[in-house]
C-alpha cells in the first residue's frame, strides 16, 4: 500500500467540506466528461487504503470517462479493473485503446489538422473501423461545449483565450494518455453493455470493489438527458442490486432529498462531499456506501 500512501500525501489532508484541488490529481482519461470524477480520486484512494487487501477486481459499471477505473489500473491499486459502458461512442474509444490498434488512434490524433472544415468532415462521416469511430468520438468530445456527446450538443465557440474549436484540443496530451492506458491494458477488461445487468451478474463476488456513478436523471432533473445519450436508468433497481452486492461499493449521486431517502431505506449511509464543477463553482455530491468510517471526519458508519 506504499503507492497509495504516497499518492494520498500529494493531496494534503482530505476534508469533505473543502473541495479537492483537481490540479493535484493525475489525469489519465482522454475524455472531457460532464460529471467527471477527478475530484473524487483522492477519496477513492483513501477508501482503497482501508480495505483489508488489494481487490481482485475493481468494477466501474457506468464507466463514461473512467477516470476512477483508469487511476486504479495505472497506479496498480487493484489486481484488475473492469469497465462497463453502454454508449456506443464512448465504447468505441475503450475498445480501440484496450483491444484495438491504439497506436493508430494516437497517431490519428497527432496528425489531425484541426479546422472547421476538417471537424465537420469527420463528425459527419460514417466509419467502420473502431479506431476511426474512437477518433470521431474523441474529436466530438473535445470540440463540443462541455465535452457533451449527446445529440444536439453545440460546439465550442470562443473557448479558452478565444481559441475557439482548438481550445480543448491537446493532441500531444491525448497521445500520451492513450499510450499510458495501453501500457496497462492487459489489466483492464472493457465490456460494452448495461451496467445494471453487469452488477446483477457479479453480485455474488466478494473479492471485488465497485465504484458506481450512474448518470443523474433522478428527482425530475433534466441534466442527464442533456448530457448523456443513455440517461434513463432505474435508480430504485440500482439501489436494490447494491444492497445484494457481496463486495463493497462506493456510490456517488447528486445530493437530493430523494437520493438520501432511498439510501436510508436500503440501509446505506451517506456523506456530503464538496467539489468544484467545470465552471469552478463549489457544489456538493453525496457519497453512499454501507460504511464510510474510512472517510476522514465522517460521522457515518
Amino acid at each position: 500500500m506504499k503507492i497509495q500512501h504516497h499518492q494520498l500525501r500529494l493531496f494534503g489532508d482530505l476534508n469533505t467540506k473543502r473541495a479537492v484541488n483537481v490540479a493535484s490529481v493525475n489525469q489519465y482519461s482522454p475524455f472531457r466528461y460532464p460529471g467527471g470524477k477527478t475530484w473524487l480520486v483522492p477519496f477513492v484512494i483513501q477508501w482503497l487504503m482501508h480495505q483489508p487487501k488489494r481487490p481482485a477486481d475493481f468494477i466501474e459499471p457506468f464507466a463514461g470517462g473512467a477516470i476512477i477505473g483508469l487511476t486504479v489500473a495505472i497506479e496498480q491499486l487493484a489486481q484488475h479493473v473492469t469497465l462497463v459502458e453502454i454508449d456506443e461512442q464512448v465504447s468505441a474509444v475503450w475498445k480501440a485503446i484496450i483491444y484495438g490498434d491504439y497506436q493508430r488512434l494516437a497517431q490519428m490524433i497527432i496528425d489531425f489538422e484541426l479546422n472547421q472544415e476538417n471537424v465537420d468532415r469527420v463528425l459527419s462521416s460514417t466509419y467502420t473501423s473502431v479506431e476511426e469511430q474512437a477518433f470521431q468520438t474523441i474529436l466530438r468530445n473535445r470540440v463540443n461545449r462541455g465535452g457533451i456527446l449527446a445529440p444536439g450538443a453545440g460546439k465550442v465557440k470562443n473557448g479558452e483565450n478565444g481559441k475557439g474549436l482548438k481550445s480543448r484540443w491537446y493532441p500531444q496530451t491525448l497521445y500520451r494518455r492513450i499510450i499510458q492506458i495501453a501500457k496497462v491494458r492487459e489489466r483492464i477488461t472493457f465490456i460494452q453493455g448495461d451496467g445494471l445487468e453487469f452488477l446483477e451478474q457479479s453480485a455474488d463476488r466478494s473479492d471485488v470493489l465497485y465504484f458506481i456513478d450512474p448518470p443523474y436523471t433522478i428527482a425530475g432533473k433534466k441534466a442527464g438527458s442533456r448530457l448523456y445519450t443513455y440517461s434513463d436508468i432505474d435508480h430504485e433497481k440500482l439501489f436494490t442490486i447494491a444492497e445484494r452486492l457481496k463486495g463493497e461499493f462506493l456510490m456517488t449521486y447528486d445530493d437530493t432529498s430523494t437520493v438520501r431517502e432511498m439510501a436510508s431505506r436500503h440501509g446505506f449511509v451517506t456523506e456530503v462531499v464538496t467539489m468544484k464543477n467545470t465552471h469552478h463553482r463549489e457544489m456538493t455530491e453525496l457519497l453512499i456506501s454501507r460504511n464510510l468510517k474510512w472517510l476522514s471526519g465522517s460521522k457515518s458508519g
